[in-house]
């Protein structure tokens, strides 16, 4: 099975990687307007979207083999019934960790895997609880890179793990990329066992 990881995102590639899978990253421009309100049926929309891109650029160039799979992915923070994605600007960013800070968010991100013939997508849930972030801590943070291509404004393995009282679920989620989630879905739809494909690689 030849994978193609359909991301620009560092932190997936690096996770992939980490597990031993061996891949080939492809990647579009795929249209990441969204009117899904739900924050789960929201990623697994936009993960389809950009797997779908991906086949259809494979499909133009003639590398679309029936033992080729994509793998799409989007993730975004979910605070009450508000989706936060990456933050436009520091103002943006601002908002976003003060929101955050003394209270519990979902991270959710969505995983499409698909094929010649068939396309699949879920999604996975963490809960991530923030202490009260002192605001010149925030400040302080914002003014770096880290927070400006990452969902919510903060990575988790960073300086915002100062603030984190703890996760309940998938750390990786919250990194970028739920490995076990990938691993299930593999196994359920494709019959496949991602154990067995990075021993065999």
């Amino acid at each position: 099975m030849k994978f193609i990881l359909a991301s620009k995102s560092p932190r997936r590639k690096e996770i992939l990687e980490n597990i031993g899978l061996a891949f080939e990253i492809v990647t579009t421009n795929a249209d990441e307007t969204c009117t899904a309100t739900d924050p789960s049926e929201y990623v697994k929309e936009l993960a389809l979207r950009k797997g779908e891109a991906t086949l259809a650029l494979l499909k133009e160039r003639g590398q679309m083999t029936d033992d080729t799979l994509i793998i799409a992915a989007d993730t975004v923070v979910a605070l009450e019934n508000e989706i936060f994605g990456k933050p436009k600007d520091e103002k943006d960013a601002l908002r976003m960790l003060r929101a955050f800070s003394g209270r519990a968010h979902r991270v959710i991100s969505g995983i499409a895997l698909l094929t010649a013939k068939k396309a699949v997508a879920t999604a996975e849930v963490t809960r991530v609880i923030f202490d009260e972030i002192p605001e010149g801590e925030i400040a302080q943070y914002v003014a770096t890179d880290e927070p400006y291509d990452k969902a919510g404004a903060y990575a988790i393995q960073g300086f915002a793990s100062l603030w984190i009282r703890g996760i309940e679920g998938d750390y990786f989620n919250v990194v970028g990329f739920p490995v076990k989630c990938f691993s299930d879905l593999l196994a359920k739809e494709f019959d496949l066992s991602l154990a067995n494909l990075i021993k065999e690689k």
